[in-house]
């Protein structure tokens, strides 16, 4: 008999935790999205921590804003910021209320509601790219700056939530320095990973950012810091 993942949903002390705690054990767990069509399911395998006022490459560095006051807020919301004018990214909120910690979702694959995401992501090759890089996987969940603030341990009525899932064994998590990240948090090893999954987004540098000069050049971009 085959077992499948845990469908137990993740409480808020789960992301009443110290962030670094908090990043590397999502790896593996199962986010749910619930549509008007129907729910999304994604295996998580690709994320980064952002440790807010400690933090040079955190959203939340040199205090709040009218944009980042999700990321104060209690344990366990959503943290939904729009970047180069064209891609919004889902950050979960860990930590205790008033220090803006949170984690990046980079990557994930989907496991639930696949056809309703290919609509939402038409350019990707197959289903491994539905949602690798935290633009892309956004996308393909229709995430934008409405869920901003949601409470994903609401119960099963939530637009987001996380169960428990299969948590990847602590031997197949890597980490590393987080993708386009420069500065003095260039160097911080808070992205992680599961090893040899296809799902997860390709590592880049920071580099500066340059204007496009036409439309057709416009990619998905998995560069962005995030919380």
């Amino acid at each position: 008999m085959t077992v499948g993942p845990d469908r137990t949903p993740l409480d808020r002390s789960f992301f009443n935790r110290p962030v670094l705690q908090v990043a590397p054990d999502l790896l593996g767990r199962t986010l749910v999205r619930r549509t008007p069509q129907g729910p999304i399911e994604v295996r998580l395998t690709e994320v980064e921590a952002y440790a807010g006022s400690a933090d040079p490459g955190s959203h939340c560095y040199r205090g709040r804003t009218e944009r980042n006051a999700s990321m104060f807020g209690p344990p366990g919301h959503a943290y939904v910021y729009f970047t180069y004018g064209m891609w919004h990214c889902l950050n979960l909120v860990c930590g205790e209320a008033g220090t803006p910690s949170g984690v990046l979702l980079r990557a994930g694959e989907i496991i639930h509601g696949q056809e309703l995401v290919r609509p939402h992501r038409p350019t990707a090759r197959n289903d491994h790219e539905l949602a690798k890089g935290p633009a892309r996987l956004a996308t393909g969940l229709g995430v934008d700056r409405v869920l901003n603030g949601s409470d994903i341990c609401a119960g099963p009525k939530s637009a987001l939530s996380v169960l428990h899932g299969d948590p990847a064994p602590a031997d197949q998590v890597l980490s590393g320095p987080r993708t386009g990240v420069g500065g003095e948090g260039a160097t911080h090893p808070w992205r992680f990973w599961i090893a040899d999954d296809p799902t997860v987004s390709p590592y880049r540098a920071h580099a500066p950012r340059r204007r496009n000069r036409s439309a057709s050049g416009t990619k998905l971009d998995s560069k962005r810091p995030g919380a």
